[in-house]
């Protein structure tokens, strides 16, 4: 008598439900520029959606806890004067967000804390190197400072946004860059192309250093993305237009070490990659499904896991950072999917009675704090990423301000003198709460407060001078 022997893992049972509605976003005018991309990204403190704008290129960025309706007059980050393609959170600072437009330049954005009151034209620094517009950047995961950008001129440029400048240009492609994926210490990236060829680049020695013509047979865009043990996961089409997906050994692109169809669909297949779990999320443009698979050393080495279905189409998706997830409900990954005029949060859960931290579904995973400078990096040194625990939870770190500049000309910003003459208040407690607060700022008064009854209302006048420093 056989028995058929069930492949054990702790992700088999992996769920995924959508929040209550209340915890979603609602009226989100996302995007419907033709560009495959994500359209959203999230880090533990913001969500951030590219939207629909008139006379340039904007997004939205919400703290998360701000859920519900989205005021139609929220201010929106402006600086762009052509759609914006591409964005992308600084994986060490989370106030820190990356930009790309068609308006052939990058730029880099602070983020306050607090939600918007106006609407940010004013990035950190604008990088202008590319002749045509710019599809995609993104972070390298260990070195402070290092953003890549890639453009239709077929042109990959690495910046040092400390210092405003290009550090690495690349002109390995001969025609439009799909993806580009950097390696877990960021020695290498991986690129697909409209040539339809899978490279791995070094960046510092400027050179392709393996590539594999047509890793799926069909012409339509390919993805690929590094795992944590060094291979390389692809998504594309065959030739008769079915979706696959493939793993690759970077070191032997001659047989694939996996290949699997899957369905047959126009969407191209978005990746999202968790390291600590070794499991990829597959979201098509157009699809209503999410499927999820782990990777593993054992035959067949990518594993179906399971599918998340709901009833509408996604126009893009959002992956948090494993830092945060709520590690209580066991929740191992939270993806922010887009729809027409919303954004919904999808938990995916691994079912478990015990309400104990779970060891083995939360190993240390990456940190906010570089493991190196751009310098050193630079140089030829690397680093893996600084793991932090996920024990008790993640806690954001304070906002740090990034200095920026063409040789740090940025590093200290001018004092900002405002002259105030009087407060006008409806409460006499509050004028003199005013009063102890301005002292405990070391605020002079520099002549006599005189308060007077006007109309039911005080009137406090005095004549002094606010200094507000930004260091």
């Amino acid at each position: 008598m056989s028995r058929s022997i069930v492949r054990q893992s702790k992700f088999r049972h992996v769920f995924g439900q959508t929040v209550k509605a209340e915890q979603g976003y609602d009226d989100i005018r996302v995007s419907k520029v033709t560009w495959d991309s994500s359209f959203c990204a999230v880090n533990p403190k913001f969500l951030a959606v590219i939207v629909e704008s008139s006379g340039g290129g904007a997004f939205l960025v919400l703290p998360l806890s701000k859920s519900g309706r989205v005021d139609k007059n929220y201010p929106l980050v402006i600086g762009h004067s052509g759609p914006v393609l591409d964005i992308d959170w600084c994986p060490h600072d989370d106030n820190i967000l990356a930009s790309c437009s068609e308006d052939c330049t990058a730029m880099v954005w602070q983020i306050p804390d607090r939600s918007l009151t106006s609407p940010i034209s004013d990035p950190i620094v604008i990088l202008e190197g590319h002749s045509k517009r710019v599809g995609i950047v993104t972070w390298h995961p260990t070195a402070r400072n290092i953003l890549l950008t890639a453009g239709s001129d077929n042109l990959i440029i690495i910046w040092n946004v400390g210092t405003g400048e290009p550090l690495i240009t690349m002109e390995d492609h001969p025609d439009l860059i799909y993806s580009i994926s950097w390696n877990r210490n960021g020695s290498l990236f991986c690129t697909t192309c409209k040539d339809r060829r899978l490279r791995v680049c070094d960046p510092r020695k400027r050179e392709v250093v393996a590539e594999r013509l047509a890793p799926h047979e069909g012409i339509r865009p390919m993805r690929a993305i590094f795992t944590r043990d060094g291979n390389i996961f692809t998504t594309g089409f065959t030739r008769m237009s079915q979706r696959e997906l493939g793993l690759w050994d970077p070191t032997n692109f001659e047989e694939p070490i996996a290949l699997l169809e899957l369905d047959t669909s126009n969407g191209v297949l978005l990746p999202y990659y968790d390291a600590d779990a070794n499991m990829v999320y597959l979201c098509g443009k157009g699809d209503s499904s999410i499927r999820y698979f782990e990777i593993t050393d054992e035959p067949p080495y990518v594993h179906y896991l399971s599918t998340f279905s709901s009833k509408e189409p996604q126009r893009g998706m959002g992956f948090m950072p494993k830092r945060g997830v709520d590690v209580s409900k066991c929740e191992i990954a939270r993806l922010f999917k887009l729809l027409d005029k919303k954004c919904e949060p999808i938990t995916m859960t691994v079912p478990r009675k015990s309400d104990l931290f779970q060891d083995d579904l939360y190993p240390d995973t990456a940190g906010p704090e570089p493991a190196m400078e751009a310098e050193e990096w630079l140089n030829g040194r690397d680093e893996d990423p600084i793991l932090v625990s996920m024990r008790g939870g993640y806690v954001a770190p304070k906002n740090r301000e990034l200095k920026v500049a063409k040789k740090n000309m940025l590093d200290s910003r001018p004092t900002t003198r405002r002259s105030m003459s009087a407060l006008e208040t409806n409460s006499l407690p509050e004028i003199i709460s005013n009063i102890i607060f301005m002292n405990k700022l070391n605020i002079e008064l520099n002549t006599k407060v005189t308060i007077k009854k006007k109309n039911d209302s005080y009137i406090c006048k005095c004549s002094f001078l606010l200094i507000l420093s930004f260091n």
